[in-house]
C-alpha cells in the first residue's frame, strides 16, 4: 500500500428493497421469472402512463434510514435524472437529487481492532435500471452486443451515499459488510449479491499525506461481492500512485473492474450531476411522512448487528472476536441464537460454528440457509460432547455426516455405535496394555519427555477406534506411570 499519498475513498451502494411489486407500478419484484415477463406500460415508458408511488418502499426506506442512523426527511420529493442508454426505456430514471427520503447518518465499523464510524451523506429512492446482458464477454467494453431484459426495470431501489471517509480498502469492505448486514437484519433487502440485489460504486482520489484538499477521483461501478470491491480499490490505488508518481494527472472517469485480467479498464469520462438535466417529476407529488410514522417505525426496529454483538458479548461472555463473527450475518447469528436456546454452551456452539460449520460452507461456497444442518441439531451434538456420550474427535466424524447427509447427530451416534466409552474399568485394561507394548515411551516419559504422553494416549486412542474418554485415559496413563 502506497507511503506517499493518503487514500480517500467513498461507496454508493445501491439496495434492492424486499417488497412484492415494483417502485411505481403493480409489476411482481421476482428475480426468477423469465426474461421481460414482469413488464407492463409503466415501467416500460409508454406515452402516457402515470406513475403510483408504492407505500411500501417508502416504509422501507424509512426503516433503513433510521437504522443507519440518519435523520428522515418528513418533506421530501422525486427527480428526473436523464440520460440515454439502452436499459431505460423512458430515457430518464427516477430517483432523488436535492430532497432525498434520509440524510445525515452514521456506521460504525471494525478493522484490525480499531474502531471508526463512516458518516452516510444521504439515502434515497430510486427505481432499478433494466439488465443488459452482454454477449461475447461479460465486460461491456469487449462485448459484441448486449440484450436487454426490463424486468429488473421499475423494482425499488434505496442508493446510500457515504462520505469519503475511508481510507483503506479494508476499510471500504468493512463499511459494505457492515451495511449489508444491517440490511438483512431489518428485512430491508434480501442482499444477495451474486443477484445483483446489492451492488456498490466506489468513489477513489489520492492525495499527498498532509493535503487537505480532495484529489481527482475515480468512480468504478457495479461491484457485485466483498472480493472484487477489495481488489478493485487495491488495483486502482496502484494505478492512480504509478500516475502520479510519473508527473501526470488523473482523469476523472468512471471505471469497471474486470475480474478475469484483474485490472480496471476506462468506462468514459465522468459525468458531472448538471449533465444529467435533473428536474422535479411532473407526475408525482412530494412524498410527505407523517412524524407519528417515523416514530412507529422506530420503535419496531429489530435487534441491529451492534446491539445483538453487546448482548453476545454481556449475557453470553461470548468473546469479542467470536460476536463479531457471528452477527456479522443475520442469518449466522439466527442459528446461534436457536442453537443456545436448545442448549445452553454459548462459546462451544460459537467454536463448532465458526470452525466446522463455517468452513464447510465456504468450502461448498454455501449460505448457513442452505445448510442441511438445523440449529438444533448442532445444539445437540454439542449437547452429546457436552454428556460424554461422544468424544470431541468423533463429533468431528458425525458432524462431517450432519453436513452431508442432514441427518441428526443422535441418529448416526446410534447407526455407526460412537459412543464414547466412560467405563474406567474397561479403558483402564486397555492402559495397562499400551503401557507394557511401549516400554521405550514409558520410559522417555519417566525421563521427563513430557511428549512421550501423546504417543501413549494415541495409541489407546487407536485401540478403541476414538471412542475411549481422552481425559480419562490421560488420567489413567499418569496415574499408571
Amino acid at each position: 500500500m502506497t507511503t506517499e499519498y493518503e487514500v480517500v475513498i467513498g461507496l454508493e451502494i445501491h439496495a434492492e428493497l424486499k417488497t412484492n411489486t415494483k417502485i411505481f407500478c403493480g409489476c411482481a419484484n421476482n428475480f426468477n421469472s423469465d426474461q421481460n415477463e414482469n413488464v407492463c406500460p409503466i415501467c416500460l415508458g409508454m406515452p402516457g402512463t402515470l406513475p403510483v408511488l408504492n407505500k411500501e418502499v417508502v416504509e422501507l426506506a424509512t426503516r433503513a434510514g433510521l437504522a443507519l442512523n440518519c435523520n428522515i426527511a418528513e418533506f421530501n420529493k422525486f427527480d428526473r435524472k436523464n440520460y440515454f442508454y439502452p436499459d431505460v426505456p423512458k430515457n430518464f430514471q427516477t430517483s432523488q437529487l436535492d430532497l432525498p427520503i434520509a440524510l445525515n447518518g452514521e456506521v460504525k465499523i471494525e478493522v484490525d481492532g480499531e474502531e471508526k464510524i463512516i458518516r452516510v451523506n444521504r439515502v434515497h429512492m430510486e427505481e432499478d435500471a433494466g439488465k443488459l446482458s452482454h454477449q461475447g464477454s461479460e465486460l461491456i467494453t469487449a462485448s459484441e452486443g448486449s440484450l436487454v431484459d426490463y424486468n429488473r426495470g421499475g423494482v425499488p431501489l434505496i442508493e446510500i451515499v457515504s462520505e469519503p471517509d475511508m481510507r483503506s480498502p479494508e476499510e471500504a469492505r468493512a463499511y459494505l459488510e457492515k451495511v449489508k448486514a444491517i440490511l438483512e437484519y431489518t428485512q430491508v433487502s434480501d442482499c444477495k449479491m451474486e443477484e445483483g440485489s446489492l451492488r456498490c460504486d466506489a468513489n477513489i482520489s489520492l492525495r499527498p499525506k498532509g493535503e487537505t484538499k480532495l484529489g481527482t477521483k475515480t468512480e468504478i461501478k457495479n461491484m457485485n461481492s466483498f472480493k472484487a470491491l477489495l481488489k478493485a480499490l487495491e488495483y486502482e490505488i496502484e494505478r492512480q500512485e504509478d500516475v502520479l508518481d510519473e508527473g501526470e494527472k488523473v482523469v476523472q472517469e468512471t471505471r469497471s473492474w474486470d475480474e478475469a485480467k484483474g485490472v480496471t479498464v476506462s468506462m468514459r469520462s465522468k459525468e458531472e450531476a448538471h449533465d444529467y438535466r435533473y428536474f422535479p417529476e411532473p407526475d408525482l407529488v412530494p412524498v410527505v411522512i407523517e412524524k407519528s410514522w417515523i416514530i412507529q417505525i422506530k420503535e419496531n426496529l429489530p435487534e441491529l448487528p451492534d446491539q445483538r454483538k453487546k448482548r453476545l458479548v454481556q449475557e453470553l461472555e461470548l468473546p469479542e472476536y467470536d460476536a463479531q463473527v457471528i452477527t456479522s450475518s443475520k442469518d449466522l447469528a439466527d442459528f446461534f441464537d436457536q442453537c443456545v436456546k436448545e442448549h445452553h454452551n454459548p462459546k462451544l456452539i460459537s467454536n463448532w460454528i465458526m470452525g466446522d460449520l463455517l468452513g464447510s460452507l465456504n468450502a461448498e461456497n454455501m449460505e448457513i440457509a442452505d445448510c442441511k444442518i438445523e440449529a438444533t441439531q448442532l445444539a445437540q451434538l454439542v449437547k452429546l460432547i457436552d454428556e460424554n456420550t461422544i468424544s470431541g474427535k468423533i463429533a468431528k466424524k458425525v458432524f462431517a455426516e450432519m453436513f452431508e447427509t442432514g441427518k441428526g447427530p443422535k441418529t448416526i451416534v446410534e447407526e455407526k455405535g460412537l459412543v464414547q466409552i466412560t467405563d474406567e474399568g474397561a479403558i483402564a485394561a486397555i492402559v495397562d496394555k499400551v503401557i507394557e507394548a511401549n516400554p521405550k515411551s514409558v520410559e522417555d516419559y519417566r525421563s521427563g519427555k513430557e511428549k512421550a504422553i501423546g504417543f501413549l494416549v494415541g495409541q489407546v486412542m487407536k485401540e478403541t477406534k476414538g471412542k475411549a474418554n481422552p481425559g480419562m485415559v490421560n488420567k489413567l496413563i499418569k496415574d499408571r506411570l
